[in-house]
């Protein structure tokens, strides 16, 4: 029997990525929107790991199965590690990819210092609260025209020197292998077995009462 951990999105592309790196184990990856409407999340941690956690540790808490939350994000060294944490909401609450990438652009549009890097940590929690924590980061430079019809988020602005292209050109298996959520969940494919050990270690048990008449 597959274990099923609900992925803390409704993000598509995640959920894809996800799925597909986890493929090859005994897990069924089901997201938010595979259940019916639960309150939203307020991201308001200082960290990715704040915020991956209170994601995590809230869905498990109220659907019941072990859930998987990542929080990631740009952080671009000319603009001191900005839009960081915001990276989603960076041109406002409900900004699209393109008003995002746009807004960066603009903000870098004299900088000559591209350099950036995504980082990303993975929480993995259970409705008790306990959690597991992953990290992965990679670095790169930004284009100064988004290319690329892959990914989401500022994957097309996002230029990989080792393959010469950016993230948005990549193969979601050629990403997986170097994406700072393929290196995060490459820790955690590493010790899945440990992990599927400690959900069933942790997972609440529940005592059948028998009916009194």
């Amino acid at each position: 029997m597959k274990q099923i951990i609900v992925l803390a999105t409704t993000n598509k592309g995640k959920t894809k990525e996800m799925q597909d790196i986890l493929k090859d184990y005994p897990i069924e990856i089901k997201n938010l929107s595979d259940f019916g409407p639960i309150p939203e999340v307020i991201e308001d941690g200082e960290t990715f790991d704040d915020n991956a956690y209170k994601k995590a540790a809230f869905t498990a808490k109220v659907l019941g199965y072990p859930a998987l939350a990542d929080d990631s994000g740009l952080c671009v060294d000319a603009l001191d590690g900005a839009p960081g944490v915001y990276s989603a909401r960076y041109a406002g609450e409900n900004a699209t990819d393109a008003e995002n990438v746009a807004k960066l652009l603009e903000a870098l549009k004299d900088e000559e210092n591209r350099k950036a890097a995504f980082q990303c940590v993975i929480s993995i929690a259970v409705p008790t609260g306990a959690a597991l924590t992953y990290e992965g980061r990679c670095e790169g430079i930004l284009t100064r025209e988004p290319a690329g019809d892959n990914g989401f988020g500022y994957d097309p602005l996002f230029f990989f020197p080792e393959f010469n292209k950016t993230f948005a050109q990549l193969s979601l298996a050629e990403k997986a292998g170097v994406s700072h959520r393929g290196k995060a969940l490459k820790e955690v494919t590493d010790e899945m077995d440990k992990i599927l050990d400690w959900i069933e270690i942790n997972m609440p048990r529940f005592k059948r009462v028998p009916c009194k008449k």
